[in-house]
């Protein structure tokens, strides 16, 4: 009898073990996430005791049968809570990150474990495998199923018959809709962000490494679910003038990796006032820590491009276009006015071959004459050029002096294509070069590990004014709460043609914003970019001096970031140091604006103030703004008036 009482109290505690509530709380305690272990791996989530995510399941399942959910019995489990400062390599919004949280990692019999993170300000979780051999991957369950009434702002591509969801360049407008009204036909890259119960959500990931990347799909219901693009298996070329891969077939499963390993972070940033949102850097805080231990040669700075106004210069004694004479025109505008190098963007060389020199370029002559001007050179490339000329061309590069290139058209996140980033980066840091991917996902905490990739794309920017007017005043006031989430963006501001909603036309070579000129300028402080480039027209910018040297004053990186105020979509202000002075710099959406900013923020003494705004007339022309210099304290108010789609900057150096 005992002895069967015993094998009973042996199952009953197995089962209590295999089938657990666990609970996990931010350092803070205001945000839970209870995880369930019943049968079912799930996870839910409070802020402030308000449930904002009801049970979404969690899973793995490989193509030999296995999956996290089968046989789901705990073999361990251990706490951590970690109080520590990440110093930032290449700064972006703040040098010093803290990296606060508690972590709770489970370990399962079936060789599947999973890993929760709380922050305060933020949910993670990953999946970790520890299988002997290579898996191959057919599914990841990821589900978010929020509690009611929740809307989102998403970049939403609808599934069409015959055409491949997951090629795209990552450049979509962000549409606001209920999370019901979007079905499965509905994908979305992230980040996503998601309104509930007045609190907003920001679903992302981070560390994705050797693995598809996340989109997001509707059910027509309250949820969203994750999606990957299945690994290709057959791939063709589309030629023409910019010739890329594509994929003609996809597998049945979605990647094939180390059996012993850890997946990407699912990513909550969470954030209860607007404000909160755009300096949240739990994606840069969960990445893996950078793999360049000497950073010194990765240069921040600000950099020109011709390509936007298709090198339309004017008053210049020289026929202007894709030449010699041109090129060394932009680098004495970029000595002028204090920005570190140039751009030579598609045109260069032939596509095919980056060694196929335009014949009106002579580089020897413009490495030579850039190097005289210190200033560094920069080039664009196809990506699929300069992933089979890439020994070849880096070296080329090195001799001419580059530091950084860009490379363009990969427009996919599949398995081969994530591999192709991260070989490219590495190939680029051994060659001590600094790399910016277009045609590109976000970097997701690939700027964390591997820093010499400074930048990415990612995000519907400047140069859609040459062809569409999908570029709004609203849309740009809704990049800092979502796309910037997940890492540094290459908007390409600072277009000097400026043109009201009504006035604005699409036209090639004669490029403008539907913004006034202030909120061209206020990009360059308000969006997080180490290496942002201004594509306005140089010869414009060489007749008003005082302009464009408070444009080239404008540092790239910074020490501290404060949103003094925000609404997703409407507005934000952004007050950032580097050493002792401060850049305010805010923008509007169609609607003007009067603001106030309370300058307690700074530190005693006195700053010369150069304030930017827009002009008296800059609601009928968006050109118009205005200069003035004054001395302000800690102590003064600063009230600004903002124009309809407007902006201003303000920059206090102190004496």
């Amino acid at each position: 009898m005992k002895k069967i009482l015993l094998i009973i109290f042996i199952i009953a505690a197995t089962r209590s073990f295999a089938q657990q509530s666990l609970q996990l709380f931010s350092p803070d305690k205001t945000i839970r996430v209870d995880i369930q272990t019943n049968n079912q791996l799930t996870y839910s989530v409070l802020v402030d005791d308000k449930k904002i995510i009801n049970a979404s399941l969690i899973d793995m399942q490989l193509s030999n049968g296995n999956a996290l959910s089968k046989d789901l019995k705990i073999k361990s489990k251990k706490t951590k809570s970690l109080n520590e400062t990440i110093v930032a390599q290449i700064p972006i919004s703040r040098k010093n990150i803290p990296d606060v949280y508690n972590e709770l990692a489970i370990n399962f019999e079936n060789n599947f474990a999973i890993i929760f993170r709380a922050y305060n300000d933020g949910v993670a979780y990953r999946i970790a495998t520890s299988f002997k051999d290579s898996i191959i991957i057919n599914n990841e369950i990821v589900q978010f199923n929020f509690t009611d009434d929740a809307h989102a702002w998403a970049p939403v591509i609808q599934k069409r018959d015959g055409v491949d969801i997951y090629h795209t360049s990552f450049e979509e407008l962000y549409q606001y809709k209920s999370l019901d009204s979007l079905s499965n036909n509905d994908y979305m890259f992230n980040p996503v962000l998601v309104n509930t119960q007045n609190i907003k959500v920001a679903i992302t990931e981070s560390d994705l490494d050797d693995y598809p990347g996340m989109f997001l799909k509707g059910n027509s219901s309250n949820s969203l679910q994750a999606a990957f693009a299945p690994y290709p298996a057959e791939e063709k070329m589309i030629d023409g003038d910019y010739p890329e891969m594509v994929v003609s077939k996809r597998a049945d499963y979605f990647a094939k990796t180390n059996g012993t390993r850890q997946f990407p972070w699912r990513c909550l940033l969470i954030a209860r006032y607007d404000k909160d949102l755009p300096t949240n850097d739990i994606v840069y805080r969960l990445a893996s820590p950078t793999k360049i231990e000497d950073a010194s040669w990765i240069h921040p700075g600000k950099c020109t491009d011709e390509w936007i106004i298709d090198v339309n210069l004017f008053n210049v004694p020289f026929k202007s276009g894709v030449n010699t004479a041109s090129y060394k025109y932009y680098i004495d505008f970029a000595k002028r006015f204090g920005f570190d190098r140039i751009m030579m963007d598609a045109g260069w060389s032939n596509t095919k071959d980056l060694f196929d020199i335009n014949p009106n370029i002579n580089m020897d002559t413009i490495a030579a004459y850039a190097k005289q001007q210190g200033i560094k050179l920069s080039m664009w490339t196809l990506s699929m050029t300069l992933n089979k000329q890439l020994d070849s061309a880096l070296k080329q590069f090195q001799k001419w002096g580059v530091d950084f290139i860009m490379t363009d058209f990969i427009d996919r996140d599949d398995q081969p294509v994530v591999n192709f980033y991260k070989r490219i980066a590495e190939a680029c840091a051994k060659a001590h070069l600094m790399i910016m991917f277009h045609g590109a996902y976000p970097p997701k905490g690939f700027n964390r590990t591997y820093p010499n990739n400074i930048t990415r794309e990612g995000v519907l920017g400047s140069e859609y004014n040459a062809w569409s007017d999908k570029v709004t005043a609203s849309h740009d006031c809704i990049i800092p709460f979502t796309r910037m989430l997940a890492g540094p963006l290459d908007y390409e501001p600072g277009l000097l043609d400026n043109a009201t909603p009504q006035q604005f036309k699409p036209i090639w070579g004669k490029v403008m914003s539907q913004t006034t000129r202030c909120q061209q300028l206020a990009m360059f402080v308000v969006y997080d970019d180490p290496l942002p480039i201004f594509s306005g027209n140089p010869s414009q910018g060489y007749l008003e001096p005082k302009f464009m040297e408070l444009l080239g004053s404008i540092p790239a990186g910074w020490d501290t970031t404060i949103i003094l105020d925000a609404k997703v979509g409407e507005y934000i202000i952004t007050a950032r140091r580097k050493n002792n002075d401060w850049f305010i710099a805010g923008m509007t959406d169609s609607s003007a604006r009067d603001i106030t900013i309370d300058l307690s923020f700074l530190s005693e003494g006195n700053y010369n103030a150069t304030i930017c705004k827009d002009g008296i007339n800059a609601d009928r022309n968006a050109v118009d703004y205005s200069i003035e210099e004054k001395t302000l304290t800690a102590n003064n108010s600063l009230p600004i008036h903002l124009a309809k789609d407007g902006g201003f900057l303000v920059r206090l150096k102190k004496k």
